[in-house]
C-alpha cells in the first residue's frame, strides 16, 4: 500500500486549486514542490511511459531553467490502464510529496488525477540522452549540505527535506538527478558498476565522465568522492526481470527508461530488462605473485573475511581453494568471521576447533603444501555480534615450519593481554591475547587478537641461535549497520557505527603504540576487516594513534585499485593491512588485493570480501 504525507480524504472541491501550472513550475527549482498539497488544473503533457501504478508526463512547452524538471509522475493505477504512450493529455490533480521512509527523499508527483482529456495521439516520444547536451552528472559531491565531504563526522547534521536547498545540478549529484526527475532518458554504452541485488537492480555508468575508474570497469571510492555520477537501473516497466548474475564491469545493451526515486535511491526504470553484451576477461584474477622465502626476509601474510564460516558452510571448499591456489598458502593468515563449531545454531557452544580444522582440511584438499596450525580465543557466548548463534571471531592460521608463537600463553575470552618490557624487548602477558575485551568500545563487536611471533629459521646453536620476532593484531571492527543511503535525506549520510569504530581505533591504536614505545623498531602488522574507508575518521584516528602506516600507500597501490568489497555503486576497501615504520622503511614490502570475489557473480562468490596478501621482511629480532 502506498502512503502519502498529506490527507487524501478531502474532496477535490475543497482543495485550493491553482490553474494551468506548467510541469516545470510544479516541480520547482528545489527538492520539494512549491505547490505541495495543492490542487492544480489544466496540467498538460506528453505521456512518455507507464507502469501499473501510473504514467509519466513531459511538458510540451519546456522552460529554459535546467533546475526544473519538465516531467512528472501521475500516480493512479486506474488512469494507468487507459494511458497511452504518445498521447498528449490535460488533467487536474493534486501535488503530493511521497516517501515510504523518513530516511528517504520525497518524490514529487501528481495524485488523484481527474478530467483526463486526450488532446492528440501518436506523438513521437524522444528520450533525452545522458552525457549529451549538458546532461552530465557531477562526479564528486552529492549535496551542498555535505560540506564537501560525504563521509564527514559528525554526520546527519541536516536534512534535505527540511533545508530544501535550491538545486545546483552542475555541482551536486543529487541535485542533478532531481533536476531530471520523471524524464525519459537513455544511457548509451552502459557498464555494470557492481553486482545486482536480489531484484536485479544494477548500478551503471554510461558515456559521461566518471572518476574513480578502476581497471575492472567499476568506480572506486577515493578521498571525499563516492561517485554520485552512478545511477541504478531498477524494475523494468514491461514487467520483465533484470538478470541477477551481472558482474562488475560487464557491458550492457543501451538502456532507455524514466527517472524515478524509490527505496532510498534515484533510479532509472527501464522500458525492458537489462541485457549483458560482454564480460571482462580474465573471468578470475591470476594467483598472487608473492611467494614466501620461508625465512624472515620474505614472510607472506594473508587476510580474508571468510563470511560466517563453519564446518557446514557451502563455501568452505571454495575458501580453501582461494587460500591454497590464489593466495599461495601465506605463512600467516588473518581470518575474520570464523564461527563456532555448529555455526548459526544458537546454543552455548563457542569453541571453533571443528571449524578451524575443517578450514585447514579444505586448504589441504586444494593441494596446499602447507599444513596449517591455528589459534583463536573463544568469545563469550552471544557477546561479539554477527549472525545470531554464530559467535564469530578472528583467528590466525600459520605455517609451523616457518613461524610460531613466541612463548605461547593464550589468554581467555575476558583476559586482556598487555605489553611489558623484558630483557629481550617487549612481550605480551598473554600470547595470543585479546585487547581490552571489557572495554565498552567492543560492545556487541569482535575483540582484536594480538600475537607475538618468531620465525623458525635458525643459524648457529645454543645461545647463538637466531630468530626474528614480530607482532600482529587481527581486527574486525563493528559493522556499518544502520547507515543511510548516499541518496538519502540525512546529510552527510548516516555512517552506521562510526563513533564506535572511532573508539575501537583509539583502543587498538593505543595498544599498538605501547609496543612501539617499548621498541621503536618493532615489526608490527595489523590487518583485518576494519569496516571503514581509508580517508574516514576511524582509520585516520587509528593511523595517528597507532603510528602504523597503510601498506597500500607504502607500496604505492593505485588509489582506484584499492578495493576489496562492492556495495551499491562503489568498489571500496574495508579490509586493510598496516605496518610499523620499521617494516614500511624496508622497500621490499609488497602487497596485492586478489579479486576472487568482487569479479564474479553473487552466486559464484565464496565471500563478500576479497582477500589480500603481502610479503614483508621481518628480520631483525634476536633471542
Amino acid at each position: 500500500m502506498k502512503y502519502f504525507t498529506s490527507l487524501l480524504g478531502a474532496s477535490a472541491a475543497l482543495w485550493a486549486a491553482v490553474s494551468a501550472q506548467s510541469i516545470a513550475q510544479i516541480n520547482g527549482n528545489k527538492f520539494l514542490s512549491p505547490y505541495q498539497g495543492q490542487a492544480v488544473t489544466n496540467v498538460s503533457g506528453l505521456v512518455t511511459a507507464k507502469n501499473n501504478q501510473g504514467f509519466w508526463l513531459r511538458s510540451t512547452a519546456p522552460d529554459e531553467d535546467s533546475r526544473t524538471s519538465e516531467s512528472i509522475f501521475v500516480f493512479s493505477s486506474s488512469a494507468a490502464r487507459t494511458a497511452v504512450v504518445g498521447n498528449i493529455v490535460v488533467l487536474n490533480a493534486r501535488v503530493t510529496e511521497y516517501r515510504s521512509s523518513s530516511a528517504y527523499l520525497f518524490l514529487t508527483e501528481l495524485s488523484s488525477p481527474t478530467n483526463i482529456t486526450v488532446l492528440s495521439t501518436g506523438n513521437e516520444v524522444v528520450p533525452r540522452v545522458l552525457g549529451q547536451r549538458g546532461l552530465n552528472p557531477p562526479t564528486q559531491q552529492y549535496s551542498s549540505l555535505d560540506g564537501g565531504d560525504v563521509f564527514a563526522v559528525p554526520n546527519n547534521q541536516s536534512r534535505i527535506s527540511v533545508t530544501n536547498p535550491t538545486l545546483q545540478p552542475t555541482q551536486y549529484g543529487l541535485d542533478f538527478w532531481e533536476s531530471i526527475m520523471g524524464e525519459l532518458v537513455t544511457v548509451r554504452n552502459p557498464r555494470a558498476l557492481s553486482k545486482p541485488n536480489q531484484f536485479g537492480d544494477t548500478w551503471v555508468a554510461g558515456t559521461w565522465r566518471t572518476t574513480g575508474n578502476n581497471n575492472r570497469g567499476g568506480l572506486t571510492i577515493t578521498d571525499r568522492d563516492a561517485n554520485p555520477e552512478a545511477i541504478i537501473i531498477g524494475t523494468p516497466l514491461d514487467g520483465s526481470d533484470n538478470p541477477t548474475d551481472t558482474k562488475l564491469g560487464e557491458s550492457l545493451e543501451e538502456i532507455t527508461g524514466v527517472m524515478y526515486y524509490a527505496f532510498g535511491f534515484y533510479r532509472i526504470l527501464p522500458k525492458t530488462n537489462i541485457k549483458v553484451t560482454g564480460s571482462r576477461q580474465p573471468a578470475l584474477p591470476p594467483a598472487t605473485r608473492l611467494r614466501s622465502s620461508g625465512q624472515c626476509d620474505g614472510i607472506t601474510v594473508g587476510q580474508y573475511n571468510v563470511e560466517n564460516l563453519y564446518s557446514g558452510s557451502t563455501n568452505l571448499a571454495q575458501i580453501g581453494d582461494h587460500i591454497a591456489n590464489y593466495l599461495r598458502s601465506p605463512d600467516i593468515l588473518f581470518v575474520q568471521e570464523i564461527q563456532d563449531d555448529n555455526g548459526p545454531t544458537n546454543d552455548a557452544i563457542v569453541d571453533a576447533n571443528v571449524t578451524l580444522s575443517a578450514l585447514r582440511d579444505a586448504i589441504n584438499a586444494a593441494s596446499s603444501r602447507t599444513n596449517y596450525s591455528y589459534v583463536d580465543i573463544d568469545p563469550v557466548d552471544d557477546q561479539d555480534g554477527g549472525q545470531p548463534g554464530g559467535n564469530i571471531r578472528v583467528a590466525y592460521l600459520y605455517n609451523p615450519d616457518v613461524v610460531r608463537l613466541r612463548n605461547p600463553n593464550p589468554g581467555s575470552s575476558t583476559q586482556a593481554t598487555e605489553v611489558v618490557n623484558s630483557r629481550n624487548g617487549p612481550r605480551l602477558t598473554y600470547n595470543p591475547g585479546r585487547i581490552e575485551p571489557s572495554n565498552p568500545a567492543w560492545t556487541a563487536s569482535r575483540k582484536p587478537l594480538a600475537a607475538h611471533w618468531e620465525t623458525v629459521e635458525s643459524r648457529g646453536r645454543g645461545w647463538d641461535r637466531q630468530s626474528s620476532t614480530f607482532f600482529t593484531v587481527n581486527v574486525h571492527w563493528t559493522s556499518k549497520g544502520g547507515s543511510s543511503s548516499l541518496h538519502g535525506d540525512p546529510r552527510p549520510p548516516v555512517n552506521g557505527g562510526v563513533d564506535q569504530r572511532n573508539q575501537q581505533a583509539n583502543v587498538t591504536g593505543a595498544f599498538i603504540s605501547s609496543i612501539l614505545r617499548a621498541d621503536r623498531n618493532a615489526a608490527i602488522l595489523s590487518a583485518g576487516d576494519y569496516n571503514e574507508f581509508q580517508n574516514v575518521q576511524p582509520i585516520e584516528t587509528f593511523e595517528r594513534v597507532s603510528g602504523l602506516e597503510n601498506l597500500d600507500e607504502v607500496v604505492g597501490t593505485p588509489e582506484t585499485e584499492q578495493y576489496t568489497y562492492l556495495f551499491d555503486m562503489n568498489s571500496q576497501e574495508l579490509d586493510h593491512l598496516f605496518v610499523s615504520p620499521a617494516l614500511a622503511s624496508r622497500r621490499r614490502a609488497q602487497f596485492e588485493h586478489v579479486h576472487v570475489n568482487t569479479w564474479v557473480s553473487y552466486d559464484d562468490a565464496a565471500s563478500d570480501h576479497d582477500p589480500s596478501v603481502a610479503r614483508v621482511d621481518v628480520c631483525g629480532g634476536r633471542w
